[in-house]
């Protein structure tokens, strides 16, 4: 990992500059790959399945006896795992329910405000190296609470024309209503669309890698609503002296191990502990299944060491982590100033992972920068929020002047003339 030492704030945007391609590398293929799909539906699908994932399959939409085969197959222990970890999330989602907000504004004029779930919802679920049945708890969970009435999902086959059984068994736990045998580009584009097999939807949840999260913004353009530009994986730690070094390499690394285009860094007061830290992730790499791919994000991540921890906050308000780890003896400082991360893990005991998987908060978050405008995914992501408002005669008399003031100084006549009919009409009827 590369070491850097007091920083000038001038030169941070390039020392925390993601390792990612511009959208202007890849968009040109999204946008052709969206042509066709829009023009041949299934077809087009079927042909750039077969190109990316290198398996042709019969049917794109998983049977029930797939999903019984996918069931039975999933070991028991793993079944309690998802178990545990579906009523974590179960609960701190359903927390977050808000009842109706209603006041009247003034006599006569009352208003408020109610949530409706979105119809149609589509969950992109990653597959590949990592198949993220736990994407599938973080997405339906909520969706399922939220009530939206067509869940589906989409995730890309195996060689074996196959999704891996552990997702296929949280979707069916979780009340998907259509699994999908179908990733990249092409769901993206099938669900912004839809096709003679794929529910055209009204929103996109999931993470991806970076042509998924360019095709996600693409679809935006064709009146689909996606959850938030969530690309490569990362994770800033700031830690001092009271931190443990293990701990937080191996921190980084669980984050590093995600793909080659994730990117880790440590912040800290102590070249003490970077110092540490950096033997502890050049022991702990070696004995990593997917120690190749972590070595590639690793060469991306950084070391910092600054000499305040206001500078340090600076520092991370200024990178807006996805994932945001405090390991210090002022962790209510950095818990109470922070602006810009997805999810924050405070304490020596809370590690990145508990998020990700089971302590009930949700693991979809925006990545590169996008925390300084995003919320991570919650269960308002899967509703709309809509006001209401009734106005008796006593209200629209006491609002009604200043409405006429407003509309003709905008000059709006029609807007009003509908307050001036009113009006007279409640005069004559006097």
């Amino acid at each position: 990992m590369n070491k850097i030492y007091n920083p000038k704030p001038e030169t941070w945007s390039s020392i925390l500059e993601r390792p990612t391609k511009t959208v202007d590398d890849i968009e040109a293929t999204v946008k052709e790959i969206f042509k066709e799909v829009q023009k041949k539906g299934d077809e087009a699908v079927a042909k750039y399945t077969s190109l990316f994932d290198g398996v042709a399959v019969d049917t794109m939409i998983v049977t029930e006896a797939e999903i019984q085969e996918a069931i039975a197959a999933v070991p028991q222990e793993l079944k309690e795992a998802i178990a545990l970890a579906k009523a974590n999330i179960t609960a701190f989602h359903r927390a977050q329910k808000t009842e109706r907000v209603a006041v009247e504004t003034v006599p006569g004029v009352s208003c408020w405000q109610e949530k409706r779930p979105i119809q149609k919802v589509g969950l992109y679920i990653p597959g590949g190296t990592a198949p993220l049945f736990s994407t599938v708890l973080m997405l339906a969970v909520p969706a399922e609470i939220a009530g939206c009435n067509e869940i589906v999902l989409c995730s890309p086959p195996d060689k074996g024309g196959k999704i891996n059984p552990a997702i296929l068994f949280a979707a069916n736990l979780c009340g998907v209503t259509k699994i999908m045998k179908v990733g990249g580009i092409q769901a993206i584009a099938g669900l912004t669309f839809g096709t003679e097999s794929i529910p055209k939807v009204y929103k996109i949840f999931g993470p991806g890698n970076q042509f998924v999260t360019v095709a996600k913004q693409l679809a935006t353009q064709f009146g689909v609503a996606i959850d938030m530009p969530a690309g490569p994986s990362e994770l800033l730690i700031v830690a001092d002296d009271t931190a443990v070094p293990a701990f937080v390499a191996s921190d980084l690394l669980s984050q590093a191990e995600h793909g080659a285009d994730s990117q880790v860094i440590l912040v800290s007061t102590s070249k003490k502990l970077i110092d540490a830290v950096a033997d502890e992730v050049a022991t702990q790499i070696e004995a990593l299944p997917r120690k190749a791919i972590a070595e590639k994000a690793i060469a991306n991540s950084k070391l910092i060491y600054v000499e305040t921890d206001a500078i340090a906050l600076d520092l991370i308000n200024e990178y807006g982590p996805e994932h945001f780890i405090i390991c210090s003896e002022f962790d209510d400082f950095y818990s109470n100033n922070v602006l810009n991360a997805g999810s924050v893990f405070i304490g020596n005991y809370t590690p990145e992972s508990a998020g990700d998987y089971a302590s009930g908060t949700n693991h979809t978050l925006p990545t590169n920068g996008y925390a300084k405008n995003y919320s991570g995914v919650n269960l308002d992501s899967f509703m709309k929020t809509m006001t209401f408002q009734k106005i008796n005669e006593k209200g629209i008399q006491a609002i009604g002047k200043a409405i006429e003031i407003m509309a003709e100084a905008e000059g709006l006549q029609a807007h009003k003339n509908a307050v001036t009919l009113r009006l007279k009409a409640l005069e004559n009827g006097k």
